[in-house]
C-alpha cells in the first residue's frame, strides 16, 4: 500500500478519494527540517507554497515516486531534478483559475471605488467625517469601457479574460508563448467563442487603463522601471499571479510619481513579510495570498490532485 505525506492539507473531499483509492494518508505535517529523515517513509508528498521539496532532499528519498503541488505554481519544487530521477511531479491548474481571477477583479473594483480606503476611514459616529469622506471618495471610474492588459493568457489569465468582456471592457493579451488565443463564454444558453487581441508588451503598456498580471515568476521581474516608464499616466496594477513579477522598488516610485494612481497586490516579494511601505501606502490594496482561497477552489483543488495521484501511483 502506497503512503501519501499530506504535509501542507488537503480538502476532506480530496483526502476521500485517496484513501478510498486504498492509499494510507498521513495529513500530520512534518516540519521542513525534519523531512530529510522522515519522507523516506513515504511513497508520494503533497505540498502547497509552504513545504520546499528541493534537490537535495529528492535526493535522500529513493522511493519517493510523486511531488504534488495543491495550486499553479511549482518554484518551490526542483521539478527538473525531480523528473531527472523518475519523480513524478504534479500540480492543479485548473482548479483555482476562477478564483484567481475573480480576486484580481475583487481589487480592480476596491481600487475604482475606493472601497478599501473609504473601508478604513468610515467614522464611527457619522456626521461631519461621514459627509466629508463621501465627497473625498465621490470620483471612482468605472471599470466598462476601461482597456485591460493581461499579461499571461493561461487559464487564470483567459478567465480575467471573460470576467472584463462580461464587463464592457477592451482587453488586450500579452504572452509571447500562447498562439491564437480564443475564450469561449456563455451567455444564457448560446456557446460563443471570443478571439483574444494578441499585442506586445510595448503596445500594451502604451495603451492599457488597468494592467493584470497572470504568470509564473521566472527569477526575474516582468515589469520594472523601464515597463513603468511606458505606461499610461494614471494607470491601475494588479498582481495575483506570484512575488518577484513586479519590481516592487519601482513600483513604489510609479505609485510616488502618481504614474500608478493605484495598485491591488496578492503577492509579495518577500512573503510572508512584505515590505511595510507597500501595505502600509494608502493607494495600495492588499490581501495576503488569497487567490485560490475560496471554498470552491480548495474542494477543486483536492479532487484534482486526488485524481492525479491515483493515476500516477496506480
Amino acid at each position: 500500500m502506497a503512503k501519501i505525506l499530506i504535509n501542507d492539507g488537503i480538502h476532506p473531499t480530496g483526502q476521500k478519494m485517496l484513501e478510498e483509492a486504498g492509499y494510507e494518508v498521513d495529513c500530520n505535517k512534518i516540519a521542513q527540517d525534519d523531512l530529510m529523515a522522515r519522507l523516506p517513509e513515504y511513497d508520494a508528498i503533497c505540498v502547497r507554497s509552504a513545504t520546499k521539496v528541493r534537490e537535495a532532499l529528492i535526493t535522500a528519498c529513493p522511493n519517493l515516486k510523486v511531488i504534488g503541488r495543491g495550486g499553479v505554481g511549482l518554484d518551490n519544487i526542483d521539478v527538473d531534478f525531480a523528473k531527472s530521477k523518475g519523480v513524478a511531479v504534479i500540480n492543479t491548474p485548473a482548479a483555482s483559475s476562477r478564483s484567481v481571477a475573480e480576486l484580481a477583479f475583487a481589487h480592480m473594483l476596491s481600487v475604482a471605488r475606493f472601497v478599501y480606503k473609504s473601508n478604513r476611514h468610515m467614522p464611527k459616529d457619522g456626521n461631519t467625517e461621514f459627509k466629508a469622506l463621501k465627497k473625498s471618495y465621490s470620483k471612482g471610474f468605472e471599470l466598462s469601457g476601461k482597456t485591460l492588459g493581461v499579461i499571461g493568457l493561461g487559464r487564470i489569465g483567459q478567465e480575467a479574460i471573460k470576467i472584463a468582456l462580461g464587463m464592457g471592457m477592451k482587453v488586450l493579451g500579452v504572452d509571447p508563448y500562447a498562439s491564437d488565443v480564443t475564450v469561449d463564454m456563455q451567455l444564457g444558453d448560446t456557446k460563443v467563442s471570443v478571439p483574444v487581441t494578441k499585442v506586445t508588451m510595448d503596445e500594451m503598456l502604451a495603451q492599457a487603463d488597468i494592467i493584470t498580471l497572470h504568470i509564473p515568476f521566472t527569477g526575474a521581474p516582468v515589469l520594472s522601471t523601464s515597463e513603468f516608464a511606458k505606461m499610461k499616466e494614471g494607470v491601475v496594477l494588479v498582481n495575483a499571479s506570484r512575488g518577484g513579477t513586479v519590481d516592487e522598488a519601482a513600483l513604489l516610485a510609479a505609485l510616488e510619481s502618481d504614474k500608478v494612481r493605484a495598485a491591488g497586490l496578492d503577492v509579495f516579494e518577500n512573503e510572508p513579510t512584505p515590505r511595510q511601505e507597500l501595505l502600509q501606502h494608502p493607494n495600495v490594496s492588499c490581501t495576503p495570498h488569497i487567490g485560490a482561497s475560496t471554498a470552491e477552489a480548495q474542494e477543486n483543488i483536492g479532487i484534482e490532485l486526488a485524481e492525479k495521484l491515483i493515476s500516477q501511483l496506480s
